[in-house]
C-alpha cells in the first residue's frame, strides 16, 4: 500500500493550524450593535421583570393591562423581595396579584382581586404589598 504524504498533514502542521492559533472571542452583534453579553448585562442591571408565557397568556385572557407606574411598582416589589431572600413572592399592586420568581425576575402568573376569592396563595415564601 502506497500512501502519499501530500494528502495528510503532519502532527506539527496540525499543531500549528489548530493549537497555536490565538483563539478569538466571537463578537456577536445585534442590529443595535450590542453583543449578547452587553444586552444580558444591561437587562440584569435594569432589573426589569419578565413575563413567562403562562403569565403573558393570563394577562391577555384576563384583559389586564399594566400602566408604566404599575410595572415600575412591580419591579420595585420584586427587587425588595429578592433583597429579603424571598424566592417565590406574591407581589400585590393595586388590585392585581403577581406570583414572581425573584431569582429569575420572572412573573409566573397574574390575576385580579376578583379571581382571588379564597385569598389563598400556595408555594410562595413571602409577600410584598405595594
Amino acid at each position: 500500500m502506497n500512501i502519499s504524504n501530500k494528502q495528510f498533514l503532519s502532527i506539527e502542521q496540525l499543531q500549528d493550524q489548530f493549537l497555536t492559533q490565538q483563539k478569538s472571542k466571537p463578537n456577536i452583534k445585534t442590529s443595535e450593535s450590542l453583543s449578547f453579553e452587553e444586552i444580558l448585562q444591561k437587562t440584569q442591571q435594569e432589573g426589569e421583570v419578565k413575563f413567562s408565557k403562562h403569565a403573558a397568556n393570563r394577562l391577555n385572557d384576563r384583559n389586564i393591562e399594566l400602566t408604566e407606574e404599575q410595572l415600575e411598582r412591580l419591579n420595585d416589589g420584586t427587587k425588595m423581595a429578592g433583597e429579603k431572600g424571598i424566592r417565590e413572592s406574591l407581589v400585590l399592586v393595586d388590585e392585581l396579584a403577581f406570583i414572581v420568581n425573584t431569582r429569575s425576575n420572572t412573573v409566573i402568573t397574574a390575576l385580579t382581586q376578583g379571581e382571588t376569592k379564597e385569598n389563598i396563595f400556595t408555594n410562595i415564601d413571602g409577600a410584598v404589598i405595594i
